[in-house]
Formats: structure tokens, C-alpha cells, sequence
């Protein structure tokens, strides 16, 4: 499977920008560390090392979920309005790269203002609007307009059982320096028992299956996909670079009371792709990919509801 393409179509889907169902307020924050590994290329049958070239990372993100009104019908859906905030800093300690391959810090600032309403007992529509700043580094003083996506996005949601929603629809973005359409997708299913599964496609990819050993801890098995990027100019050319990755590992969580939970994640970081590549539609369907390899992976979070 091509990870590094595949986080591109994920990167220009409306779900990463979509916010989620919940009523209530909610701040989460989480660190996240990512080992030393080597850095390789792959393109077509060929697979190579790039040189000596390494690399770990650590990335900072944190998010807000504002609602701004909430009402519920008479089969408990809402209609709702929300603000979201979010961002999130990377810093990639590249090591031994002769050719500029990698960028060494990342940027990300967006806002979204965000709309849920159910249209009959089994169908919902959420829409979306909200821009974002995606730059190559903390210095303002250098950013442009180039740096500054808009988006917007509605998706129709079906109400398939009660804990299991899969919509579609269509997200606009001017990714490429133009206003551009891409397909949408919505997908939210979980159990709710002693016994968890979770499978969520609002943010990213996040599958989990866990057993609450109590009120105050939960063990999960995880799976998540997610990503950053940056808007910057190379060589006179407008480029995107990507950094994506694939982790799997344990999770604890540690529960205290209904209001505040910290989560605690060890396993491995399956696949890391980052790369440069041009501004352009044909870039996400190009086979050549860069990325590094497997490696240790941690992180510890702090989810707080209002």
C-alpha cells in the first residue's frame, strides 16, 4: 500500500477539516515522539536507502472544540453550530541529507466554523468552512499568501444504526494555488461496553480496541493515520511538503472522573512518509515517494471536556 499517496488524497478529503458530533466542549493536546530512523526511497520496483540520511521527530498539536449552539430533536440529534481550533508544530531532527529533501519544522494554525443538522430520522448534513496557515517554520515575518488554504465542505450522514454513521459528499480547497473539488468521506463506529471498538475516519484514520479495567483506566489496542503539511517555495517552484504517519501500539488511559482523561501510547511508528513535491494535481498520483522507516513510537495526551 502507498501510505505517502494515500495520505494525500486524506490530506485533500473534507474529513480532516470536519468536526466531530459531540455536544460539549472539549481541549485535547498531545506530544507525540517519533525514533531515529533511516530514510529511504521508493519508486516503482525500486526501494534504496537515500545516503546516511536520518531522521526522528516530535509533534505538538492541540485542538478546541467550541460549541457555539446545540438543540436536540425528538430522537435526540442535534443542530448544531461549533467553532474549532487547532494546530499543531513538528520539528523533524533530520540528520546527514546531502540533497533538500526534508524541511526541519512545520506549522500548522487552522479554524473552521462548523454546522450539523439532521434532515429526517436517518440522514444528517454537516458542513464546513475554514482556513488554515500551513508554513515551513514559527517565523511570521516570512509568510505569504501562498502559505493560506481556504476550505469548505458538506457531507450527507447516514444513520445506519445507532452507534455506527457513514456519510459522503464533497470538500473544496485551493491546495493546488486554485479552488479545486474532492471527495469526501465520513465514517463513525464504535461500541460502548466494558469491551471497545472504535473505528473513526472524522479526523485522520483512528481504529481502537480496548477493555475498561475500570472507571479510571482503559487499555486499548490503537491504529491511527495522521499527517501535517507545508506550503513553501523551492527553487522558484511552489512546492507541499508532507509528513505522515502510521502508528499502532498500547494505550492506556487513565480516567479521572468524566471530565479529564490522559492517554498513554507505546508502540511503533509503522510508517513515516515526508516528502517534497510540486503544488501540482499530478503530484498525487505519482508513484515516487520518500519516506523513513519504522521506528519507536510514544506519546502522552491530555483530553479535558467543559
Amino acid at each position: 500500500m502507498n501510505f505517502c499517496k494515500t495520505n494525500k488524497k486524506l490530506f485533500f478529503s473534507a474529513f480532516l477539516i470536519a468536526a466531530g458530533l459531540r455536544a460539549n466542549a472539549q481541549f485535547v493536546f498531545k506530544t507525540e515522539y517519533f525514533g531515529r530512523s533511516g530514510y529511504r526511497m521508493s519508486d516503482g520496483e525500486t526501494n534504496e536507502r537515500v545516503g546516511n540520511s536520518k531522521g526522528s521527530a516530535m509533534v505538538y498539536q492541540g485542538a478546541v472544540n467550541i460549541p457555539l449552539s446545540v438543540k436536540f430533536n425528538d430522537n435526540d440529534r442535534p443542530t448544531k453550530w461549533s467553532l474549532n481550533v487547532g494546530g499543531a508544530y513538528v520539528k523533524l531532527n533530520n540528520k546527514d541529507f546531502t540533497e533538500s529533501l526534508v524541511i526541519d519544522e512545520i506549522l500548522n494554525l487552522g479554524v473552521s466554523l462548523n454546522h450539523l443538522k439532521p434532515l429526517n430520522d436517518k440522514w444528517s448534513m454537516m458542513a464546513t468552512i475554514g482556513g488554515g496557515i500551513y508554513m515551513p517554520g514559527t517565523n511570521f515575518s516570512k509568510m505569504g499568501i501562498e502559505n493560506i488554504l481556504g476550505s469548505a465542505g458538506v457531507i450527507f450522514i447516514r444513520h445506519l444504526r445507532p452507534n455506527l454513521d457513514l456519510g459522503g459528499g464533497l470538500a473544496i480547497n485551493n491546495s493546488f494555488g486554485f479552488p479545486m473539488l474532492f471527495p469526501a468521506v465520513y465514517l463513525n463506529w464504535k461500541t460502548q461496553s466494558k469491551y471497545t471498538v472504535k473505528v473513526s475516519m472524522i479526523k485522520g484514520l483512528e481504529v481502537s480496541a480496548g477493555y475498561d479495567v475500570n472507571k479510571n483506566l482503559g487499555l486499548h489496542l490503537i491504529a491511527e493515520m495522521n499527517g501535517q503539511t507545508a506550503l513553501l517555495e523551492q527553487h522558484g517552484k511552489k512546492k507541499i511538503f508532507s509528513h505522515a504517519y502510521l502508528v499502532a501500539g498500547l494505550r492506556p488511559e487513565l480516567k479521572l472522573g468524566n471530565k479529564l482523561s490522559i492517554p498513554v501510547t507505546v508502540g511503533i511508528n509503522a510508517w513515516r512518509p515526508a516528502g517534497i513535491t510540486d503544488r501540482k494535481l499530478k503530484s498525487m498520483f505519482q508513484d515516487k515517494e520518500y519516506y523513513f522507516q519504522a521506528s519507536l513510537y510514544a506519546s502522552v495526551g491530555l483530553k479535558i471536556s467543559f
